[in-house]
């Protein structure tokens, strides 16, 4: 068995800056380029900030700021003991935009970032100015899919049972050289994704101590809060309808999060929204088909009055 990696293996070289942001107390790995309006990459499982590389190169070219962060427990940011709930990461994502010097940002998330995003235009309002939800439902939505949809969301979830027990699910993430990150990156997207050398720089990083146990954590919390206080009370705040523009962009051929069950978010949105779903793209549409997914979103950031 190969030795872990270190934190040095998230350190990509490319028209971009590496720095480190402390908010609330927690030290986060920051990627940024360009100037202008600060638009906030939060990445999902099982990835870290390079998932957002095209966008790196894109946004700025489009006049924008653009700031991918590790989340919580990823990459080389800081791996604490617990917060993996969503209101922690949400106030964590809130608090990063502060520490870089704005009073509100455009946020984009994918997968759990997206699931973040969600819950920081509910639970911080003023810091979402537009929010930008890839591959991820509400997470009211994506909850009452997993009861009633048994056949579909509940079946294309099921990875995620094994994920609730202790350590093992963590060893077989990392073990035979992180293989098993490569064959969920292959299952969920369009077949001509990954390439080798992208599947390979994913399972290095998820060989860094500590981060597929904090990953998994994310899992964890959202199953078993479910009938606990902290969960109740989280669903009970996510009831308040969104007042930031929403565009959400989702893969037709996602297996991970099926389309039906991103589609019904609307119903928690009382601002304009936007729903794009993608032809020939699986769970990874700003990798997958990085121009087209581009062309949406900076299109839709231009538009001064998006549509419903």
């Amino acid at each position: 068995m190969k030795p872990s990696r270190d934190e040095s293996v998230v350190r990509v070289e490319g028209p971009w800056t590496h720095r480190a942001v402390h908010a609330g107390g927690t030290r986060f790995h920051i990627v940024e380029a360009g100037e202008g309006p600060l638009v906030l990459l939060l990445h999902g499982f099982p990835q870290f900030w390079w998932t957002w590389r095209h966008q790196l190169e894109s946004l700025p070219k489009a006049g924008y700021r653009a700031v991918a962060v590790d989340l919580r427990g990823y990459g080389a940011s800081d791996k604490p003991p617990r917060g993996y709930d969503l209101p922690t990461l949400a106030g964590d994502a809130a608090g990063l935009i502060r520490a870089l010097g704005e009073t509100g940002a455009i946020v984009v998330g994918h997968d759990w970032g997206g699931l973040l995003a969600w819950t920081m235009a509910v639970l911080d309002p003023k810091v979402v100015r537009r929010l930008v939800a890839v591959s991820a439902p509400h997470p009211l939505r994506l909850r009452s899919s997993l009861l009633t949809d048994p056949f579909g969301q509940l079946k294309a979830s099921r990875y995620t049972l094994g994920f609730q027990l202790p350590v093992l699910p963590e060893r077989r993430l990392v073990a035979h050289d992180g293989s098993r990150v490569g064959r969920l990156l292959d299952a969920w997207s369009s077949p001509e994704w990954p390439a080798e050398d992208v599947a390979r720089k994913y399972r290095d990083v998820f060989q860094i101590p500590g981060v597929a146990h904090c990953a998994l954590e994310y899992y964890r919390w959202f199953a078993r809060s479910q009938l606990r206080p902290d969960g109740l009370r989280f669903a009970r705040q996510m009831r308040t309808e969104i007042e930031a523009p929403t565009l959400q962009l989702h893969g037709a051929l996602d297996p991970c999060i099926l389309p039906r069950t991103a589609q019904g978010s609307s119903r928690f949105v009382a601002a304009p929204y936007r729903w794009r779903l993608l032809e020939g793209v699986g769970h990874f549409p700003h990798e997958e088909r990085p121009d087209q997914f581009d062309a949406e979103l900076i299109a839709w950031l231009g538009d001064p009055e998006p549509d419903r």
